[in-house]
């Protein structure tokens, strides 16, 4: 098992979470993907193995991950919330067209929160930048 993994347990296991198979699945799920899923995207994924999960529970987990810390949700709209386990500083391209949400890191952006805060006098906690265009399989798809 990875060292994010145990981390992951050990972080559950101190605040009194006790680890269920669906709970378990879940996780590991979220960890070992690049792809930012959706509840909904997790519950298809985990259904054939696990066919009493309903979409209930994957939202109920999810919720007990981000308190514990584990988990970012993020919003967009009037779509779903999108679930990233990747906790370090990165940013996010979306594709107007089909959703793929894709991660980059750009070293300029790390004194943005130092900045910020001298700018506006707040105690800046995070930041949060996306980027939003089409992705290259659409852009092909498209012009072809």
């Amino acid at each position: 098992m990875n060292s994010r993994m145990e981390q992951a347990f050990h972080q559950l296991k101190t605040m009194g979470v006790r680890m269920t198979p669906q709970r378990h699945a879940i996780l590991t799920y979220l960890l070992g993907t690049m792809s930012h899923p959706t509840a909904d995207d997790i519950y298809k994924a985990l259904s054939p193995r696990f066919p009493s999960m309903s979409v209930a529970t994957v939202y109920n987990n999810l919720k007990v991950f981000i308190e514990a810390g584990l988990v970012r949700e993020m919003t967009y709209g009037d779509h779903s919330s999108r679930f990233d386990a990747d906790l370090s500083d990165h940013y996010h391209a979306l594709c107007e067209k089909c959703g793929k949400l894709v991660d980059f890191a750009y070293r300029p952006l790390d004194d943005l929160e130092k900045a910020a805060g001298e700018l506006t006098g707040f105690k800046v906690k995070s930041h949060r930048v996306e980027v939003y265009g089409i992705c290259s399989d659409c852009s092909a798809a498209h012009s072809g």
